[in-house]
């Protein structure tokens, strides 16, 4: 660690790195090959509160805030291991947390806190509608004291292993709503409940270890309690979701990167060609100097985001920003280090390659680049809608 590397957090920091210590390389190439959930891993985050960490400590959390948050996550993939089993657990903690009834949250939050329920998946994503969140059609339709959903998920990843999903949804049409916004609500299901009662999972086999799945509803009933906030407003309370997730996943960026520019530097000066260490060569030497700036860049609007996002304030366009910037940056820093490893950045052995596919992940998702540009470009330069 540099001092240009300054840390906030340093004792979390520090517990981090230890845990993950205990989770080296082979456990996650292990897991890799048969496409295997880190079920020890999340066990052990759940049991040192990790996971816990935005829930207030009258639920049994820290009670700290997103930049805690996403100093956890950093640790956890700059030492090779992977957030990606557990990361919703933190951030659909913005939809429950400042939308959730104090019912709602008395009931889910301790047992989360404890563990006894994983609070891991985010049904938003449809196939027909992408990130035209407005469009989506799966419906929620009241009868008594229950919803009735219908419809259909894509890339919900860990559906199979959670125990509670926070499910986005229409229970107003889209053209009968004053607006495109209008006429969403959110819901918490109960999956164990639901499975085999209107809730069918298919898992979706990727590049990654992600556990993706795709989600079919068939009359599926949800308490008319487990809606959170009013009917008809859950756009809003999701982008408080939505902005957390972003800011979660480019610190997981940040991580990669600095994983990714902590291999190749070491790599540089121990690996000798022609009676030289490679990284005396600029051709090698430069790209690595030049991924660790753009990660140090990123890191700084990473940190901005999560700052306002702490203090309520808001952090649409911060949050875009911060994931686009540290996306693109540990995509940079990975093939750079493959490019310096040469033919052993493919070996399985090294984990350069896994964490390769893994951060390619997150200028797709959870939201793509071009969209993120077309969120500055109307949001805050002011430019007429491009689509």
């Amino acid at each position: 660690m540099t001092e240009a590397q300054s840390e906030s957090f340093p004792e979390i920091r520090e517990s981090v790195r230890r845990l993950c210590a205990e989770f080296p390389g082979p456990y996650w190439q292990a897991l890799d090959r048969e496409r295997a959930y880190p079920t020890e891993f999340v066990q052990a985050l759940t049991r040192e509160g990790f996971l816990s960490v935005l829930i207030p400590e009258e639920y049994g959390g820290s009670g700290l805030g997103l930049g805690a948050a996403t100093a956890i996550l950093e640790e956890i993939h700059r030492s090779g291991c992977n957030g990606g089993a557990c990361h919703a657990q933190m951030y659909t903690m913005g939809t429950i947390l400042r939308h959730g009834s104090p019912e709602q949250k008395a009931k889910y939050l301790p047992a989360i806190a404890k563990g006894e329920l994983r609070l891991q998946a985010f049904g938003v994503t449809e196939p027909t509608s992408g990130t035209d969140t407005t469009r989506l059609r799966t419906f929620a339709r009241r009868e008594g004291d229950h919803y009735v959903v219908n419809g259909q998920k894509v890339w919900i990843s860990r559906a199979e292993h959670s125990d509670l999903m926070v499910l986005l949804c229409r229970t107003t049409a889209r053209e009968d709503a004053a607006k495109p916004t209008d006429g969403m609500s959110v819901l918490i299901v109960e999956m164990n409940e639901a499975k085999g009662n209107g809730l069918t999972i298919r898992p979706i086999r990727t590049m990654l270890n992600h556990a993706t799945t795709e989600l079919f509803f068939d009359d599926m009933k949800v308490p008319v309690e487990n809606l959170i906030g009013k009917e008809g407003q859950g756009f809003k309370y999701i982008i408080d979701g939505m902005n957390a997730e972003r800011v979660l996943i480019a610190a997981e960026c940040i991580g990669d990167g600095r994983f990714f520019i902590d291999r190749a530097s070491a790599y540089a000066r121990d690996r000798s060609v022609f009676g030289r260490a490679i990284g005396e060569n600029q051709g090698v030497q430069f790209p690595i100097a030049r991924a660790y700036v753009q990660v140090s860049a990123a890191a700084l609007m990473v940190d901005k985001a999560a700052a306002l996002f702490d203090a309520g304030l808001p952090c649409g366009s911060e949050a875009n920003m911060s994931k686009m910037l540290a996306s693109e940056a540990s995509w940079f820093a990975a093939d750079t280090c493959i490019q310096t490893h040469g033919g052993f950045g493919f070996a399985e052995e090294y984990d350069i390659e896994r964490k390769f596919r893994e951060t390619r992940l997150y200028q797709v998702a959870p939201i793509s680049t071009n969209l993120i540009l077309s969120h500055v470009g109307t949001h805050v330069l002011g430019m007429p809608k491009s689509f």
